[in-house]
C-alpha cells in the first residue's frame, strides 16, 4: 500500500484520550491479537482494552511467571514464552503459534527496552537494536503466514527516534556506546520497519506509533540523578513534566490498531491519536516535543534496513 504524507487528519482525539475512548463503539469479538510486552506498563492497558472490546489476546513474555501474575483474572488472554533478544526463542514461539492454524487480526509490537547499560546479546549485537528492532522484525516475518488479510500491524516507536538515525557505519556501537543514541537508532528502525512492511504487505496496513511520555517500568535503567538532569523530577522527587497515564499511553496504539479513520493511510507515524507532522531533520530533541523526522520515514532507508535485517536474522517473509 502507498504511504501518505505526514499530516494531521483531525481525528477528534488528542493526547488526553484514553484507551476506552478510542475503542468506544468498536467491536473486536472473534478477533485475535498478539501484543508483545502486553503484561507491563502501557502493554497491559493495551491488553485489557482489547479484551474489553471482545478480542482474544496472545501475550508472549520473556518473564512468563511475571506475565501470569500481572494478567491474572483477565479473561481471554493466552500467555506464551518469547525472548525477543534470542532468535531461537522467536522461531520457537512462531512455530508453536503457526502450528495452531489460527489467523491474527492484530499484531502489536509493544515490548522494548530503553537506555540500558551497554549490553550484548548472544551473537554480539547491541541489545536495544537486537530487542526492539531485530527481534520484532524476525517475529513478524516468522508469523506472517498467519497474519490475516485486512489485519493491522502496529509498531511502537517513540519520540526517542529524534536521538539518532540508523548508524549505517557503526550499527552495533563498536566504536563507543551511548545509551540514548542506541535507543534512538532502535526507535528509528521501528518506524522504518513499519514503512517497508506496509509497502510489502498488499492486504495489511502497518502503522508506527509514539505512545507519549508515560511513567512505566521502561524507565527502570534511569537513575534519580538522570531523571533530575532531564527535567522530569525535582530534587524531592516531584514530577515536573506532565506524563500521560498508562491508559492514555495505550490510546494511540489502539487507535492505530482499530480506527476506520486510518483506512488507506498505512505506513504513517502516529502520536496523540492522530497522524504526526513531519519536522525538520535538525529539530532539537531538547525543545521539540512532537512530529517525525524525515530519516525515520525515508523509503530508501526503510528498504535498506529491511534488506540488512533479513541478512542478519536469516528470515524474510517476502523474499
Amino acid at each position: 500500500m502507498t504511504t501518505t504524507a505526514q499530516h494531521k487528519i483531525g481525528t477528534g482525539f488528542d493526547a488526553t484520550s484514553t484507551a476506552a475512548e478510542v475503542l468506544a463503539g468498536i467491536d473486536l469479538s472473534g478477533k485475535l491479537a498478539l501484543v508483545t510486552g502486553g503484561y507491563s506498563g502501557i502493554g497491559i492497558e493495551t491488553t485489557k482494552a482489547l479484551v474489553n472490546a471482545g478480542a482474544t489476546v496472545i501475550v508472549p513474555a520473556r518473564r512468563r511467571a511475571t506475565a501470569e501474575e500481572a494478567l491474572a483474572g483477565i479473561d481471554n488472554v493466552e500467555i506464551d514464552e518469547l525472548d525477543l533478544s534470542d532468535l531461537a526463542s522467536v522461531q520457537a514461539f512462531a512455530d508453536r503459534f503457526l502450528a495452531t492454524g489460527r489467523r491474527l487480526d492484530l499484531v502489536i509490537t509493544n515490548a522494548g527496552i530503553m537506555a540500558c547499560p551497554e549490553t550484548r546479546v548472544a551473537n554480539g549485537w547491541e541489545a536495544q537494536f537486537a530487542t526492539n528492532h531485530l527481534g520484532h522484525y524476525a517475529l513478524v516475518n516468522r508469523i506472517w503466514p498467519a497474519v490475516a488479510d485486512g489485519a493491522r500491524v502496529v509498531v511502537l516507536s517513540s519520540r526517542g527516534h529524534f536521538f539518532s538515525p540508523v548508524r549505517w557505519d557503526d550499527l552495533q556501537f563498536t566504536q563507543g556506546y551511548e545509551k540514548w543514541a542506541a535507543y534512538g537508532q532502535a526507535k528509528t528502525a521501528n518506524v522504518l520497519f513499519a514503512v517497508e512492511l506496509n509497502k510489502l504487505a498488499a492486504d495489511v496496513q502497518v502503522f508506527a506509533v509514539h505512545p507519549g511520555g508515560i511513567w512505566t517500568p521502561l524507565q527502570r535503567h534511569l537513575s534519580t540523578e538522570e531523571k533530575i538532569e532531564r527535567g522530569w523530577i525535582d530534587e524531592a522527587g516531584n514530577q515536573l513534566v506532565k506524563f500521560k497515564t498508562p491508559e492514555q499511553g495505550a490510546a494511540t496504539t489502539l487507535f492505530a490498531a482499530t480506527s476506520p479513520q486510518l483506512d488507506g493511510l498505512g505506513g504513517v507515524y502516529l502520536e496523540d491519536c492522530d497522524v504526526a507532522e513531519a519536522i525538520a531533520e535538525d529539530a532539537d530533541p531538547a525543545t521539540t516535543w512532537s512530529g517525525v523526522k524525515a530519516y525515520a520515514t525515508d523509503p530508501v532507508q526503510a528498504e535498506r534496513l529491511w534488506a540488512l535485517s533479513a541478512e542478519m536474522t536469516g528470515v524474510n517473509a517476502f523474499a
